[in-house]
């Protein structure tokens, strides 16, 4: 067969095993034992026990619809002054859906989105999801080889990207099944006047925007008036549809898209509320900002600040980079939000940011934390300033994400993530899948609506991260004490935890072997106070090569938080009888064992 016989096929094989786990996705709720020690800290709480699910002829669209009529007139985001309320949210994401259909996409297909959280994220998740189609989350920050792989992977046939990354696709070797690429510029929602002065500070002040080609890409401005708002055919779609795709790492060091329905979405979107409404049922102001600054292509955001902020019809408060904390600060001064997700190097980066502690307060309703452990110091400074506590939770991409949280109405730190989600099962087991007592260590494993059908492409790896019982194993290590409060102490996979992100050994290790002069390498996750932990690679070299030369090979392969921090140089590297690279040996040459 020719080559692109054998993609076609190769295609059409994973389009069919794709299949073969979609079938019978209803979400279903799992039958939880009366003798689950969490189930009085429920009523304890006065948190509801279970959701109720709508019907499965129901989805994500159904959602929507229902906040553009309730909300209107209310902002549905603010980003940089300029903000768009549901109303015009309806039209605008109705626009683009009609676009997509009109290039010939059609339900079930793969449209990428690379942005930061900029007004054009919420518009096009929205149009994507509502022309019936599977949005991919992508890091704008991803390297080409990074972005090739995932777009592969999934199969995206149209790419919406913003300008300042476009060279990286530009320079993909791979584009995978991409036939239409749509541009946007950051200043492209913020009005004439302003979004010409942002674009021209973007290109020419601040040096934002590398030279780049894309002949026969558009841009997003005529994406959005292309085709009018009424063309837009309302796709038949229900609870098992898959919805969204998004991409996690994997022991094999190869990024896994999990596939999740509109049902595990407006699941978790329930159980979140379920969670909020116990603490703030009388208080609830839909004038009530919620900060999202950490970005939407992350599970934890894409959930927490959009999907349950648009269903509780707050403002979500765009921050494009967070990293900028004087920038944040003064936006948080302006709009003082009520919500305040983050990850603890957010929470850190803010409590010894000069002025900070200067801020208006009195709108905070909760700080929640997530995505990585929240160290008991920062949390200790938050809520000397705020006044409040940090809420953590816990959950994973492949859990929609929200697995478990701490009641919303603590009055201190836990240090724990808390109890099970409601109509969500947890139980920790051994290595031969026996449940262990309650006080001894286990492998965290979850069932509930909100976890995801499968992964893209990967039916054995899906086998494998379920027991024979059906419930997902997360790969970390917790004990639950017996009011069922969980804390993790320790993780079974080799991963790293980067302010929040994954990060698979064999991932840096495969792209740091590309240099000409690095033997073999091994990788493993090092403390570190603001970020968690940090990547550091022990190397086996050839002739002469410098720490920091692979430093900077590290910045040319991997995006930001993937790149080792640190180089030791070792004669070998401990392994196995069969030549795995013991990465536990390495843990312990750092003292972490």
């Amino acid at each position: 067969m020719t080559d692109s016989t054998n993609k076609e096929a190769k295609n059409h094989n994973a389009a069919a095993d794709n299949q073969s786990m979609v079938e019978n996705t209803f979400p279903t709720m799992p039958t939880i034992p009366s003798d689950r020690p969490w189930l009085d800290a429920y009523e304890r709480y006065g948190i509801n026990a279970t959701i109720e699910m709508p019907d499965d002829e129901t989805s994500l669209l159904e959602v929507f619809e229902r906040n553009f009529r309730r909300y209107g007139q209310k902002p549905a985001y603010i980003c940089m002054g300029a903000s768009i309320t549901f109303k015009q949210l309806d039209l605008y994401s109705r626009q683009i859906a009609s676009y997509l259909q009109s290039l010939g996409l059609v339900k079930g297909d793969k449209v990428a989105v690379m942005m930061p959280n900029i007004l054009q994220y919420p518009i096009v998740m929205l149009g994507i999801i509502r022309a019936g189609m599977i949005l991919v989350n992508v890091n704008p920050l991803y390297t080409s080889r990074e972005l090739s792989h995932q777009l592969n992977d999934s199969g995206a046939k149209a790419l919406f990207i913003v300008e300042n990354f476009a060279k990286t696709y530009q320079e993909a070797e791979d584009k995978g099944q991409v036939q239409h690429v749509i541009v946007c510029k950051l200043g492209d929602m913020l009005g004439l006047v302003k979004g010409t002065v942002v674009n021209l500070v973007a290109r020419h002040v601040k040096k934002m925007i590398p030279a780049y080609r894309l002949p026969g890409s558009t841009s997003f401005k005529h994406a959005l008036n292309a085709v009018s708002a009424s063309k837009y055919k309302r796709p038949d779609l229900n609870l098992s549809d898959v919805a969204l795709l998004q991409y996690t790492g994997g022991t094999t060091g190869v990024a896994k898209g999990a596939m999740l329905s509109h049902g595990n979405l407006v699941a978790n979107m329930l159980q979140i509320s379920v969670l909020m409404n116990s603490a703030f049922d009388d208080d609830v102001d839909a004038d009530d900002v919620i900060l999202t600054a950490l970005p939407l292509y992350h599970v934890f955001s894409f959930m927490v600040c959009g999907m349950y902020g648009m269903y509780q019809g707050y403002a979500g408060l765009l921050i494009p980079n967070p990293r900028d904390l004087d920038g944040l600060i003064k936006e948080m001064a302006k709009y003082k939000p009520a919500f305040i997700p983050a990850v603890n190097t957010l929470f850190n980066g803010l409590v010894h940011k000069e002025g900070f502690a200067d801020l208006d307060f009195s709108n905070l309703k909760a700080s929640i934390g997530g995505g990585m452990s929240v160290l008991p110091s920062v949390a200790k400074e938050w809520h000397k300033i705020t006044g409040l506590p940090i809420v953590e939770g816990y959950g994973l991409s492949e859990t929609s994400p929200v697995v478990a949280f701490n009641p919303m109405t603590i009055s201190e730190f836990t240090g724990k993530i808390g109890i099970p989600a409601s109509s969500t099962d947890i139980i920790l087991i051994d290595d031969d899948e026996n449940e262990v007592a309650l006080g001894d260590r286990g492998e965290i494993c979850v069932k509930g609506p909100q976890v995801m059908i499968g992964y893209q492409n990967r039916p054995q790896e899906t086998a494998e991260t379920f027991t024979a019982k059906g419930f997902l194993k997360t790969g970390d290590i917790g004990i639950m004490d017996e009011k069922g409060f969980i804390k993790i102490v320790d993780r079974k996979k080799d991963m790293i935890l980067v302010s929040g992100f994954n990060v698979y050994p064999n991932e840096i290790e495969e792209a740091m072997s590309e240099h000409p002069n690095v033997v073999e390498c091994g990788a493993i996750g090092i403390p570190n106070d603001e970020r968690g932990e940090d990547p550091k690679l022990f190397v086996v070299k050839k002739g002469e090569v410098t720490e920091q030369e692979l430093i900077d090979f590290g910045k040319k392969q991997l995006t930001g938080y993937k790149r080792p921090r640190h180089i030791q140089f070792v004669d070998e590297l401990p392994k196995s009888n069969v030549g795995k690279i013991l990465r536990k040996e390495l843990r312990k040459m750092e003292g972490l064992e």
